[in-house]
């Protein structure tokens, strides 16, 4: 979005979620802190109501933050959301062993409060990963090295405080607010690719939202990366809608 026209006439705020990129956290955190932390930085920034962006985790923070907060919420931009009856592969076993999950991030916070934590971790420069990802499909010409860049744990665990991955690991595969509660206007932007949800039935959960939009790109799962030109202009495209005193 670095490129969007959005910035002209619109206030763009880019967040870390705490305990991601530079928001380094080892303590608790999930959709209560997200949501709480959200609202305060609107609150600081003087901002009564927002759109609000999210890709994959970040999705479905901004479909929990319009269900407790309706009034802040001005529209959601949802880019591959991950509810939980649509998941699949890697993350649908993951929703499955979620309390397994719950003593271990227990363990590491305490060993954190001890002070027994990794003492650095490798800056993620997302804009740089893309780039370099890009060049490295163009090169393979198959997705292989989006996957091998974006599906592995591992990689992951390098520039995410152990116990923050885990705990986002459990949020992302917990269960959402009942959708057909949600009535923000939204725009989902879908991939037709199964790397972690079933399409069709993300989009068929999808449908109980009473004011969405539903556009599909042809894309693994990582539409920033994969369709970022076709991403931002479906998205200047609604915002503009949006802001129109005869919207539909």
């Amino acid at each position: 979005m670095a490129r969007t026209s959005l910035a002209g006439s619109w206030d763009l705020l880019r967040l870390d979620l705490r305990g991601h990129g530079g928001s380094l956290h080892r303590g608790r955190i999930g959709m209560d802190e997200w949501c709480a932390d959200l609202a305060e930085i609107l609150e600081v920034e003087g901002y009564p109501r927002a759109v609000l962006v999210g890709h994959c985790l970040g999705a479905n923070v901004a479909i929990e933050f319009a269900s407790r907060y309706p009034d802040r919420a001005a529209g959601l931009v949802l880019i591959e959301p991950m509810l939980r009856q649509a998941l699949t592969g890697t993350l649908g076993r993951i929703a499955r062993l979620r309390p397994l999950f719950v003593p271990v991030v227990r363990l590491i916070r305490a060993l954190n409060a001890l002070g027994l934590h990794r003492r650095s971790l490798v800056p993620l420069d997302l804009e740089a990963l893309d780039r370099e990802t890009r060049a490295a499909m163009v090169r393979a010409r198959t997705a292989d090295a989006l996957v091998k860049r974006y599906a592995a744990p591992w990689l992951d665990l390098r520039t995410t405080a152990s116990g923050a991955y885990l705990q986002s690991l459990i949020a992302v595969s917990s269960a959402l607010p009942d959708l057909a509660t949600v009535r923000t206007r939204a725009l989902a932007l879908l991939s037709r690719g199964t790397a972690f949800s079933d399409p069709s039935l993300t989009e068929r959960l999808l449908r109980a939202m009473p004011n969405c939009t539903i556009v599909t790109l042809d894309a693994h799962h990582w539409i920033p990366t994969e369709r970022p030109d076709e991403m931002r202009r479906a998205i200047e495209e609604w915002c503009a809608r949006l802001n129109s005193p005869g919207r539909p």
